[in-house]
């Protein structure tokens, strides 16, 4: 039987201010765990390098933001403290980059997800797969009996939704238009699924797949120091606009 604990009340419910003043970015994989493989590349490697294109802009041009990344180099960090580290630091946002894969040459895109269920059957494979690193990790304990191959687990999800699903939502949104509309990527959409990293994290969190690496030509794309550099700049673009978003519904509470 699945044994669920859920959050307290405090870590699911910390409100985040109306100042975007901490950000965490969260590299997915890393160390003995590659991610995705491609025919030239690994998922770590991608993502490690985006991220950090990615923070390196906004330390660039918001000197008064936060940057914390959960690995700046090639590492392995367990699922879990990916979550903790941003709830310990109180983030006022959570993103995580990675790259997808799926059978055949034929899907491409990018896609940004936020923290929820889906009935589509691919959505939860996308889930079920970023979720199954936590079987790398050595305690397991930390998981509270949750399975990532077994839909019963996702249960869970639904008896505790999350507080900042609406911020989330908005973000994504913003991502997905960057890239589509100024990087010239197709964009597959917002999507909700059960991620267990997005689920443990106290405020608005996402989580961007940025193009396929199954796909030769997304593959060959992503590998490049171009290619990284478009992606960031329209994830940071999309970080700016929400921001600027965010401390103009109350701007009295911000030092702008």
């Amino acid at each position: 039987m699945l044994a669920i604990t859920l959050l307290n009340s405090s870590a699911t419910f910390l409100v985040s201010g109306t100042k975007v003043a901490t950000v965490v970015i969260d590299p997915g994989h890393g160390g003995r765990d590659p991610g995705n493989m491609g025919k030239k590349s690994k998922e770590k490697d991608i993502a490690l390098k985006i991220s950090l294109k990615f923070g390196a802009y906004i330390e660039k041009n918001h000197p008064d933001v936060k940057v914390i990344y959960t690995r700046k180099d090639d590492r392995y960090v367990d699922l879990d403290e990916r979550a903790v580290l941003a709830n310990k630091v109180k983030a006022d946002l959570f993103i995580c980059i990675h790259c997808n894969s799926e059978g055949g040459n034929s899907a491409y895109g990018t896609e940004t997800f936020v923290m929820g269920l889906s009935k589509d059957q691919r959505n939860f494979e996308v889930a079920k797969r970023e979720n199954s690193v936590m079987l790398m990790d050595e305690n397991q304990e930390r998981y509270e009996g949750f399975d990532p191959g077994s839909p019963e687990s996702y249960i869970l999800f639904t008896l505790n939704q999350s507080a900042f699903q609406e911020s989330s939502l908005r973000f994504a949104q913003k991502i997905e238009d960057q890239l589509k509309k100024k990087v010239g990527r197709y964009s597959r959409g917002v999507k909700q699924a059960g991620f267990w990293v997005l689920w443990r994290t106290a405020m608005p969190s996402v989580l961007v797949e940025t193009g396929f690496l199954s796909n030769a030509k997304e593959e060959s794309y992503l590998i490049t120091e171009n290619g990284q550099d478009m992606i960031a700049a329209g994830i940071y673009r999309a970080f700016k606009e929400y921001k600027t978003e965010i401390e103009s519904i109350n701007p009295k509470d911000n030092d702008q």
